[in-house]
């Protein structure tokens, strides 16, 4: 939902850092691989209860994120990117809410299940989408340049970034925040799957 007027304010500044840095030569699939790394990080430090260093290390891991896709338009965009940058990406989004359960199992089990689950049914049905867009040649730039079909919904990025910011923050209130989110998740799986059974009949 807040991914349009959040892209519009930090596009320009992200635009110019990828270009600076394919002029020198870095690679954006490198540049996927340390955000990577940063949110493995993150999630190693939510399991030791360091809660503001881990909020610290998703903020750089999300800029790694954003500026992955820069640096490729900048030099070379290819396939291989695309599929690795959605794939560490989904991989990190499951991490945090995993590094919340193991730090407190009785306190976040539940509500961490929860919100995984959310997570499971809003990613395929993403790239189920995708995928179907793909096959009838349909393409969209609500997003800007991506190498998927992207949709928006009530839960995107931004949205993200914030819960696991505010997770992070206030990590008594993980249980309530999780299951609020996961609900947000869980529309916007909904809406993607109204949308689908219109397009693709």
């Amino acid at each position: 939902m807040l991914d349009g007027p959040a892209r519009a304010l930090i596009a320009p500044a992200l635009e110019r850092a990828g270009a600076r840095l394919a002029a020198l030569g870095v690679c954006a699939d490198g540049v996927t691989w340390v955000g990577f790394a940063l949110g493995l990080a993150a999630f190693a430090a939510i399991w030791a209860d360091g809660f503001l260093v881990a909020g610290g290390l998703i903020l750089l891991s999300r800029l790694c994120d954003g500026l992955d896709g820069a640096v490729a338009r900048h030099s070379a965009r290819t396939d291989r990117g695309g599929f690795l940058d959605i794939v560490l990406d989904f991989a990190f989004y499951g991490l945090v809410p995993l590094g919340f359960v193991l730090a407190d199992p009785q306190a976040n089990g539940v509500a961490g299940a929860v919100l995984l689950f959310s997570f499971y049914v809003n990613g395929s049905s993403f790239l189920a989408y995708a995928v179907m867009a793909e096959k009838r040649g349909l393409s969209t730039a609500i997003r800007g340049q991506k190498s998927l079909y992207f949709t928006a919904g009530l839960a995107e990025a931004t949205e993200t970034l914030a819960a696991f910011l505010l997770f992070c923050l206030f990590p008594a209130w993980f249980p309530a925040i999780a299951l609020v989110f996961a609900a947000m998740t869980l529309v916007t799986a909904g809406a993607r799957l109204v949308a689908a059974l219109r397009t693709f009949r």
